[in-house]
């Protein structure tokens, strides 16, 4: 059989006793957990300055500017849309300008050569960036240390002065708009013209500035015109003038069988031609008679009908000559006034 417990005594102190025992080595535990906690806080803090490259083998870049407003430590420096260097400080240097000092870690300063161009922006949204250019990259890598100037972009710095041009242009429209202004006579003036322009003499009295001197020369016109259409008669009648005249000396156009003077000189000329050449056969025949009449003296009585014959002969020829010659006199222009007068 099981004893029945006994019952706990009560502490001499009149309290109730404690219902758990005591923990084993508390302190050490506490100890042991604020240690781990110191480590977890330390190494955390060693991640993030290794992960923010604070371990890393660096290269210092200066950048030299009149201004650094709006660029804070620890700001990143961009190539490309990469950051590849940090503000590490800035400084007033003894020329008054500010030194920005940039450290760029060595893996990624091979992107940054002698001729890179280093700019900084700031625009009306948004916070100031530094930038990296680099247009040839077989250029000699930048040296630690070096020292560049950056060139500054504000796109506020341009308000004030946009604002005052804004306000010049303002003011040279009131100028221009206000009653009495140069532009306000130059609508009227063309107000005044178009009105002409529509009026009964159109741009003519508009050029002329009067009616009467419109009428004037609307009249010269007419005048011309009919000076023209004149002109025109009469250079058709030249032309037909010239045709007949063509047609009656050289035969342009004649018709069939009717030539021209020329024409007519030159078939008349061949005929003289033939003429002459019969004339001249008549003669050769006369020079032979000759001869033989002075070899034979006995055939006198023949030789004189022979003559006699040839005679006739060269009288014929010498009348057909003649008739050709005064038919020539008749036509013209050789044609010439034969008849005679009598005072």
């Amino acid at each position: 059989m099981n004893t029945p417990s006994a019952p706990p005594q009560p502490s001499p102190s009149g309290l109730p006793p404690d219902p758990q025992p005591p923990v084993k080595y508390l302190e050490l535990k506490a100890a042991l957990l604020l240690l781990l906690m110191l480590v977890l806080v330390v190494g955390s803090a060693l991640y993030v300055l290794y992960a923010r490259g604070a371990f890393e083998r660096t290269q210092r870049l200066v950048l030299i500017s009149d201004d650094s407003e709006g660029v804070v430590v620890g700001m990143d420096m961009t190539f490309a849309g990469f950051a590849i260097g940090r503000v590490a400080r800035i400084e007033l240097g003894p020329d008054g300008n500010a030194r920005i000092l940039i450290d760029v870690p060595e893996k990624d300063a091979r992107w940054l050569r002698t001729s890179s161009i280093f700019t900084m922006e700031r625009s009306l949204v948004g916070s100031t960036r530094i930038r990296a250019y680099s247009g040839v990259l077989e250029d000699p890598p930048l040296p630690d240390g070096a020292e560049r100037q950056v060139l500054r972009g504000d796109a506020s710095a341009e308000i004030p002065r946009l604002t005052a041009s804004i306000r010049d242009l303002l003011d040279n429209l009131n100028d221009l708009t206000k009653a009495g202004a140069p532009l306000s006579q130059s609508l009227a003036n063309v107000q005044t013209a178009t009105e002409k322009l529509n009026g009964p003499q159109g741009a003519m009295g508009l050029l002329l500035g009067n009616e009467t001197d419109a009428r004037k020369v609307a009249a010269a016109l007419d005048r011309a015109n009919a000076l023209l259409a004149r002109a025109d008669g009469l250079t058709q009648r030249l032309d037909t003038l010239v045709a007949n005249a063509d047609r009656q000396v050289f035969g342009t156009g004649a018709a069939p069988g009717q030539g021209g003077l020329v024409s007519d000189a030159r078939a008349t000329v061949q005929q003289l031609n033939g003429l002459l050449g019969e004339a001249r056969g008549t003669l050769q025949k006369v020079d032979a008679v000759l001869v033989e009449a002075q070899g034979i003296a006995s055939n006198t009585r023949e030789a004189t009908v022979d003559l006699s014959a040839l005679r006739a002969d060269v009288e014929a020829s010498l009348r057909k000559v003649d008739g050709l010659v005064n038919e020539i006199n008749r036509k013209w222009p050789f044609a010439r006034d034969t008849e005679i007068q009598l005072k």
